[in-house]
């Protein structure tokens, strides 16, 4: 079939060849999967956008990146494409098309101590993934711009373009080195709140100390306006920088239980409404592709143990 325009029905050598780079996630890959020569591809390519009136393709340093577009029309084809090839057999010089890289994102903490050691036996298993870190706000913001197929958000996700659904609960420890523990009055603590903690400096995430806010507020009932003695926005290098005796922060448990385990850090207090907070596994509206399904599938499964 040629690349020319028309006015009817849509090229299926073109969408065919749109698929191609869509799981490859790149032009030159997805030239091999489709048998053809990359300018031939960039060709249909462009013809594609042109019919459509549509971008499908951020072109990036590395490859490309499909717009929200792109996943809605990859979405619609993909099954009755794969159902054709299947029925009449796909050209003998095609590669057989990959699973694309399930595209996910989250938490830099929870992707490391949770999620990616969750999913190693999928990844064993043949599933490939690209993986984000960053802010929750930001990586939602990509989910709706066709960025990522999953993200895991520490906040809530608010309109209908996105689906989420609650994953986990991360309880919150106030917690200090064994030496820093032993300089603070339990007692007084517990029976006065946080002017038992005068002096002794806050590790926090960011300067407006969001987490430790919350501590504050929920357990104490007060509203914490001190400055942080460190600011370090990776919960990671709180704990080691908390474990070190430089100060006190509050942590997720989930971070932390190996240190308190071990009394490496001691939890300052035990209340008996001690700060949750919600993780959420968000996905745009609509049919995914299989490896995306089993991720998420897989994901639901781990957190139950989390």
């Amino acid at each position: 079939m040629s690349d020319r325009e028309t006015d009817g029905a849509l090229d299926l050598t073109q969408v065919r060849t749109f698929l191609a780079v869509y799981r490859a996630g790149t032009v030159t890959a997805g030239a091999r999967l489709a048998g053809l020569s990359q300018p031939t591809v960039t060709a249909q390519l462009r013809s594609l956008e042109k019919r459509l009136g549509y971008q499908l393709f951020d072109r990036l340093p590395r490859g490309v990146a499909p717009t929200a577009a792109a996943a809605e029309l990859a979405a619609r084809v993909a099954g009755p494409l794969d159902a054709l090839e299947l029925a009449i057999g796909r050209p003998a010089h095609a590669e057989p098309a990959p699973e694309p890289p399930v595209r996910l994102a989250g938490p830099a903490e929870m992707l490391a101590t949770q999620v990616l050691p969750a999913l190693a036996p999928l990844i064993t298993a043949g599933v490939r993934l690209n993986v984000t870190a960053g802010l929750s706000d930001e990586l939602l913001a990509g989910l709706r711009a066709g960025q990522y197929d999953l993200v895991l958000s520490t906040v809530r996700p608010r309109g209908r373009t996105v689906v989420a659904e609650p994953l986990t609960d991360e309880e919150f420890v106030l917690v200090a080195a064994p030496a820093v523990a032993a300089r603070i009055d339990g007692e007084r603590l517990r029976a006065e709140g946080p002017v038992a903690l005068s002096g002794v400096p806050l590790i926090s995430y960011a300067a407006d100390l969001p987490i430790l806010r919350r501590y504050w507020r929920h357990v104490f009932g007060v509203r914490l306006t001190a400055e942080p003695a460190v600011i370090v926005a990776d919960l990671r290098a709180i704990s080691a920088t908390v474990a070190a005796a430089a100060g006190i922060s509050v942590l997720p448990r989930y971070l932390c239980a190996e240190e308190l385990e071990t009394g490496a850090l001691i939890a300052l207090l035990d209340p008996a409404d001690p700060p949750i907070n919600t993780g959420f596994l968000v996905r745009r509206p609509g049919p995914t592709a299989p490896h995306v399904d089993q991720v998420a599938q897989h994901l639901r499964t781990a957190a139950r143990a989390w």
